[in-house]
């Protein structure tokens, strides 16, 4: 039987859901726990496009979030629309405020890029705080109503697992997504710009949709974090957040999106849910990555990967 490409690692990201799912039950903390995660994990999923496959660095990604957020916060508290609509409207908003500062920025690379945009997400901040007619200012916008969806009320761990099943679904199909022909041509792109120019394809145009992509994504994040967390204020998605989503895809494993989500679980137990460092979770954190990029450049996936191959070549031998 002709299996589709990804399949295994879809495999396996459904069955580490359904353990964290299992794992989470109905204790509170736990499901508080998770949907962090998710959100989390969509940032980083969001940046994997434009950083690890078009090469990229942009730091605006908790703008993007905060775009998400603020509209699941404002549809929620000044307007009748269906709560759904927010899902919708922030990430087009979000994608396109993504494409304005790419077109914006479209001669800058490496820290400069990264300087500009950190700049924009501090300015974007700034403005959340002082536009206290749209945003709610400094104490930001609470007691957002409940999703209703046909006269159904999700509860905390309805969402928990929508949250879940959002991250699998995402991460598949950006794994789809690199293997694709499109994959194919932003990660040339990535390394050999030049050449995919003289291929006839539109190198800025292309570094424009993959930005527009990972903000979407990010405002997915952003969305469903205040919607769990029932608020939202200027300080919800901090410079914090984006520094932890760059480093997420090193630790899980840089070459597949899975190891986006990979690396979120493993940066939220340690920052999070670990007593033993909860003081000190990020040093352990940072430390970590430094280990993990001497040790195994590839990330944990990779690594297991590599290790799954030795097993089979010795088994080969023996044979």
């Amino acid at each position: 039987m002709k299996r589709f490409p990804g399949s295994f690692s879809l495999l396996g990201g459904v069955i580490g859901a359904v353990l964290i799912l299992l794992w989470v039950g109905a204790d509170g903390y736990k499901q508080t726990l998770v949907t962090t995660t998710a959100t989390y994990a969509l940032i980083a999923l969001g940046m994997y496009v434009p950083y690890l496959m078009a090469g990229s660095l942009s730091m605006a990604y908790g703008a993007y979030a905060g775009i998400g957020g603020y509209a699941v916060g404002l549809i929620s508290s000044k307007s009748g629309l269906p709560l759904v609509v927010a899902w919708i409207v922030g990430p087009i908003v979000a994608a396109a405020v993504a494409v304005l500062l790419g077109l914006a920025t479209r001669r800058l690379s490496g820290f400069f890029l990264a300087a500009v945009t950190l700049l924009f997400g501090m300015a974007f901040t700034a403005w959340l705080v002082d536009a206290e007619g749209i945003s709610g200012g400094s104490a930001g916008l609470g007691s957002l109503r409940k999703l209703n969806l046909f006269g159904w009320q999700p509860d905390h761990y309805d969402v928990v697992v929508g949250s879940t099943v959002v991250v699998c679904v995402i991460a598949f199909l950006l794994d789809r997504l690199r293997m694709s022909p499109w994959g194919v041509i932003v990660r040339t792109m990535r390394d050999a710009p030049r050449a995919v120019e003289a291929a006839g394809v539109r190198v800025p145009v292309m570094n424009l949709v993959s930005l527009a992509i990972g903000a979407a994504i990010a405002a997915v994040g952003g969305g469903l974090f205040t919607y769990s967390a029932g608020s939202v204020t200027p300080d919800t998605f901090t410079l914090n957040l984006v520094f932890l989503a760059i480093f997420m895809p090193l630790i899980g494993g840089s070459a597949t999106p899975w190891g986006a989500v990979l690396g979120a679980v493993i940066a939220v137990e340690l920052t999070l849910n670990f007593p033993a460092v909860e003081t000190s979770g990020t040093l352990i954190l940072a430390l970590g990555v430094l280990v993990i990029l001497l040790v195994a450049p590839q990330g944990v996936i990779g690594y297991a990967n590599r290790l799954v191959r030795l097993i089979n070549n010795a088994g080969g031998r023996r044979g």
